[in-house]
């Protein structure tokens, strides 16, 4: 068995891959087991326009550049999943949706026109590089009208059922409205974070209205237009695993058109719970925690054990938030969030955890199982098998100090010694 190493350390954000040759000493700190857990669709970013608008202010060869570090297929990031806003995110130039016609319940206003300035292009030119990009789409606000009160933050949906079936059917324009321009929606998730209630674009719900929603309106819309297009239940950003995913799935009329239930932040602490209760259901990380525009190494860090805990709980997908800001990282309203790429001018800067993102979705192809993994260093890492039979490890080294590993798989041995704060993946053939 041929094992390659490589490390990024927060002064050495690329070295070159070491092949480490087989012992037979030492006994081994983190052992890759035959076990199989999940399989794994991808991981991916998120689409906004204030990501295309940076990416504008940068040479035509360097835009390529970094698009190519996210999606090439063969190199860099080899991101396979991407997330789009329905309307305007909180990272949009300005708040809009895709039809301010108030009372037309039949939607013959509704036009994604808004969306060739900035989100066509940023996704066009990635599904140039990946074809083969599953995208999914959510609102973070219905149309104004359609709220109480009438305003895109804050509010909730007007509890109707003129309202509900004129918004299920403006999910169903959504979707053919992209696909006419040549992109394939695969899935829909409801909405952004229900439990929040901003002053960005936001709508809150509760899970029983999520439910009669997708099981009583949006999904027998989706039925009657013929898409194929999944329905998820997401962006959950709560804890609350009975009253979401529990009060969801459990309906009868909702849980067939559940394909999945998808979290972010606090919903962190929800995916176990629904894992071990609906294992037939697919989970997705649907949002990376976003830092406060610092980009620093030890909030890599954070992001490095954000990432193991999903996977390790059995997320199917895992996605970055804002791919690409410019410096500081101000949404319109304010907020300073990190990005995995930087424009500052004319310059383009690769972020830590740019490198921790890379750290897994390079090596980790979409088909996987996640391997159970044993010994003292198996809290910090996390092991997959791909496709092709290489088994691969991403670990970190939490410790100021450097820390000797002996790493078990399939009966060789393999000894390395980890820097202080490094973040590292063995690729093994």
């Amino acid at each position: 068995m041929k094992c390659s190493w490589i490390s990024t350390t927060p002064t050495r954000p690329s070295a070159a891959p070491v092949a480490l040759p087989a012992t037979s000493r030492g006994k081994p700190s983190l052992s890759l087991t035959s076990l199989r857990r999940q399989p794994w669709e991808g991981f991916g970013g998120c689409f906004n326009e204030l990501g295309w608008i940076a990416l504008s202010k940068v040479s035509p060869a360097q835009r390529q550049a970094v698009l190519q570090a996210l999606f090439h297929p063969r190199t860099g990031c080899r991101f396979n999943y991407g997330r789009l806003p329905i309307g305007a995110s909180d990272y949009a130039a300005e708040w809009y949706s895709h039809n301010e016609v108030e009372g037309d319940l039949a939607m013959k206003r509704f036009s994604i026109e808004r969306d060739n300035k900035h989100l066509l292009p940023y996704i066009q030119s990635a599904l140039a590089l990946r074809p083969d990009l599953t995208l999914f789409a959510s609102p973070w606000s219905p149309p104004t009208w359609m709220k109480c009160p009438k305003a895109y933050n804050y509010g909730t949906l007007i509890w109707t059922p003129a309202i509900l079936k004129a918004y299920a059917l403006y999910f169903v324009k959504f979707v053919k409205a992209y696909q006419k321009a040549g992109i394939k929606i695969s899935q829909v998730h409801p909405q952004n974070e229900p439990v929040a209630d901003q002053k960005f674009p936001s709508c809150l719900w509760t899970g029983a209205q999520l439910r009669d929603f997708i099981g009583r309106y949006l999904g027998p819309a989706f039925k009657q237009h013929g898409l194929d297009c999944e329905i998820w239940l997401g962006t959950l950003n709560t804890d609350d695993y009975d009253g979401f995913p529990l009060t969801v799935l459990s309906d009868p009329k909702a849980y067939p058109w559940v394909a999945g239930v998808a979290f972010q932040w606090a919903g962190r602490n929800a995916i176990q719970r629904t894992h071990a209760a609906w294992p037939e259901k697919r989970l997705m990380q649907s949002e990376n925690e976003c830092g406060d525009g610092q980009n620093t190494w030890d909030y890599a860090g954070y992001i490095f054990n954000l990432i193991r805990h999903y996977l390790c709980n059995g997320a199917n997908a895992y996605l970055y938030w804002n791919m690409v800001l410019e410096k500081g990282g101000r949404s319109t309203w304010g907020w300073l969030q990190n990005s995995m790429i930087t424009i500052d001018g004319n310059r383009v800067i690769y972020n830590p955890e740019f490198h921790v993102m890379r750290h897994f979705a390079r090596f980790i192809a979409p088909g996987a199982y996640r391997l159970e993994t044993e010994g003292p260093w198996s809290a910090n890492a996390v092991a997959f098998e791909n496709p092709d039979g290489s088994r691969i490890a991403v670990l970190r080294n939490p410790l100021k100090t450097p820390a000797a590993l002996c790493l078990g798989v399939a009966g060789s041995r393999f000894q390395a010694t980890l820097a202080p704060e490094s973040i590292n993946t063995w690729v093994l053939r």
